[in-house]
């Protein structure tokens, strides 16, 4: 005679019952491999990776076929920035381009991505601004920033440079846009060599 139930009588208490074990040999093994911890005062600010954007945007200027700047963002506290991220990518399609991305994180702890390409305008918004709209103009250093919005989406800001077009977009608050967009319109480009 078998001890167990049917099937058609299980419940939410087997379910709960019988993902336990698993779910504790899961915690176990994360606090084994340090991949978790657990504070009352809730979510710490972890470290934030290191990236060397000089020397990425450095050798992208050597390997990209239009020109690359590096922004003199501040590096000093209480205002430091810090690049975290680098990557390549390629827009395809009409217009399409090489694209050279740094992200930076702000001194109030929010994220910026900086975004050089030698593809189009139109482009460059389809593919990191689509579902936006032009809401205004913007003057940073000499350059004007068309400004992409939407509610409840992060702002863009694109500017063209003639042999390359920059878009900023992140979290960051106005005066962060105004840093880099500043800092970025200032920039000579780096050398190709």
């Amino acid at each position: 005679m078998s001890y167990q139930k049917p099937r058609t009588q299980h419940d939410y208490k087997d379910l709960i019952w019988s993902l336990l074990p698993l779910v504790l040999i899961c915690l176990v093994i994360a606090g084994i491999a340090s991949q978790c911890s657990l504070t009352a005062s809730g979510p710490t600010q972890g470290k934030i990776p290191d990236f060397d954007a000089k020397a990425a945007l450095t050798d992208d200027a050597h390997l990209m076929p239009f020109s690359i700047r590096l922004p003199a963002l501040p590096d000093a506290d209480p205002n430091k920035w810090e690049a975290n991220s680098g990557s390549h990518d390629t827009i395809t399609g009409a217009g399409g381009g090489d694209v050279s991305t740094v992200g930076f994180i702000t001194p109030e702890g929010t994220y910026m991505q900086l975004s050089q390409t030698n593809a189009t305008q139109d482009a460059l918004v389809r593919k990191y601004a689509n579902t936006r709209t032009p809401s205004g103009t913007e003057q940073r250093g000499g350059h004007q920033w068309t400004v992409y919005a939407e509610q409840g989406s992060e702002t863009a800001w694109v500017s063209d440079f003639g042999d390359v077009r920059i878009l900023v977009k992140g979290a960051g608050n106005a005066a962060a846009y105004n840093t880099i967009t500043t800092s970025v319109s200032q920039a000579q480009p780096l050398p190709k060599n």
